[in-house]
């Protein structure tokens, strides 16, 4: 599938402010480049730094005024739609160290706190199977509800409230699979279909060996996504984070199938 992102951003800075962006989607065997460009306005200071888990690019940035960003790409990407009831769980002990991380509780995602929820509700069920369960149980419970949360709603808060975004759907997968000692981490993601059309979060999950996505809201399949960036919730991996005010006067993302 290819696929075409179009993204523009525009902040107002009240005196030198400190910024972390990253929407730039790196180059892997199943989402290759195949054009880019990025612009920044002028800045007092600006570095790359790899992001977390060595998934693409934080851009550091200083700046004063006004910033705009211009990020347009097209992808290829090519990731089979897999059936994720058909993979197998690694237990703790067996997992590598890169992985392990994930299985820890974190701010948005206080796992520990859901263990005795899916031991009841679902302990008899592994793996892929348990995973595809969980999502569809979200899906079908929860209700995709713009503005109903915010920056200090914690997948409990959702797991409550029964609505959220698509950050809040990803943090409760995250929360329940790490509550069944399945590693699971937050993706930062381009997808076309998405309404209305953002930035999106998807969860990945980590069975028989390697990284699955994974997306509760049923906005986004997993041969349909573009990765920006991996972390243990949405506080690894803001697309912008910055370290002063600043206002946003506008933004836009537009990702279409060609």
């Amino acid at each position: 599938m290819i696929l075409d992102i179009d993204v523009q951003l525009e902040y107002q800075m009240y005196g030198p402010t400190d910024m972390i962006l990253q929407i730039q989607a790196p180059d892997f065997a199943d989402q290759r480049v195949l054009s880019e460009s990025f612009t920044l306005s002028d800045t007092q200071q600006r570095a790359s730094i790899a992001g977390e888990a060595g998934m693409g690019e934080r851009v550091l940035i200083r700046s004063n005024g006004n910033l705009r960003c211009d990020y347009k790409a097209r992808f290829d990407v090519d990731r089979p739609a897999l059936r994720i009831e058909e993979f197998n769980s690694v237990p703790p002990h067996k997992l590598p160290s890169d992985a392990v991380r994930y299985l820890m509780p974190s701010r948005y995602c206080p796992s520990d706190q859901l263990q005795s929820f899916v031991a009841a509700e679902y302990g008899n069920l592994k793996g892929g199977y348990l995973i595809a369960t969980l999502r569809d149980w979200i899906f079908e419970r929860f209700q995709y509800v713009p503005g109903s949360s915010n920056g200090q709603t914690t997948a409990l808060d959702t797991f409550v409230q029964r609505q959220g975004v698509c950050r809040d759907f990803a943090h409760v997968m995250i929360a329940l699979s790490r509550a069944a000692a399945i590693p699971a981490r937050f993706v930062s993601v381009y997808a076309p279909f998405v309404t209305p059309q953002d930035f999106h979060a998807v969860a990945e999950v980590f069975l028989d060996g390697t990284w699955h996505l994974v997306d509760p809201t049923g906005m986004a399949a997993s041969n349909q996504i573009v990765r920006i960036g991996v972390g243990l919730d949405a506080a690894e991996v803001p697309f912008l984070s910055s370290f002063g005010p600043a206002m946003m006067l506008s933004q836009s993302v537009d990702v279409r199938v060609v």
